[in-house]
């Protein structure tokens, strides 16, 4: 039946299929990647995604958005989707992240820990809570009681990503994939409290969808 399914949109026998994923920002570089071989190995079957924070894209499945796949970057914001009655089976773990400190190349201000994003002339940005790399930072804070005054509290790790690698900030909380995509446009500082906040990634097919089997 798949190989007939697949024949006919090879054909123009039938539309080609297409799924959408809603998916954490921190995922954009490897399920972009992942999503080219997958239309190779599904021929005629198309991928859209909606890359965003976490807590946002589930605010939209539980206000009614529609999508076949969410990917989340926490199990805080998968299990408000859960709560909604809006996944057609259990979620299942597949990565884990922890944050790391970026700040331009070469490190111009110095940062070596996570105390050093208390100093009073660095302009450091972090994600807003209950955005899972906001939640994050909040939990780290809180076990090293080392507590941040950001000059701002971006959506998405993204949007933290992006203040430091256009010199709008001195330095940002981001995760070690978002630092290692990013490449010779930042520095990264490791920091052992890190260890402390290890966000779990979930994903799972949603009730309404589309085709469910290729989801």
């Amino acid at each position: 039946l798949v190989a007939a399914g697949l024949s006919g949109c090879g054909s123009g026998g039938e539309a080609p299929s297409t799924i959408t994923v809603f998916a954490a920002a921190s995922l954009q570089p490897a399920f972009t990647e992942i999503a080219e071989q997958f239309k190779t190995d599904h021929p005629g079957t198309g991928v859209e995604f909606d890359f965003a924070g976490s807590s946002a894209l589930a605010t939209q499945l539980t206000e009614g958005a529609s999508a076949d796949v969410f990917a989340a970057a926490d199990t805080a914001q998968m299990a408000k989707v859960s709560d909604a009655g809006l996944l057609s089976g259990d979620p299942v773990d597949f990565a884990s992240n922890t944050l790391v400190i970026v700040t331009a190349p070469d490190n111009p201000k110095h940062v070596t820990s996570f105390a050093d994003l208390t100093r009073p002339e660095l302009n450091v940005v972090i994600c807003q809570v209950p955005v899972p790399c906001g939640a994050a930072a909040q939990q780290i804070e809180d076990n090293a009681n080392v507590h941040l005054n950001p000059a701002s509290e971006e959506p998405s790790v993204t949007d933290v990503l992006n203040k430091v690698t256009s010199g709008q900030a001195d330095a940002g909380l981001v995760y070690v994939t978002d630092a290692l995509s990013a490449g010779d446009k930042v520095a990264t500082v490791p920091f052992p409290e890190s260890a402390d906040a290890v966000n779990v990634y979930p994903i799972a097919v949603l009730k309404k969808a589309s085709d469910a089997s290729l989801a």
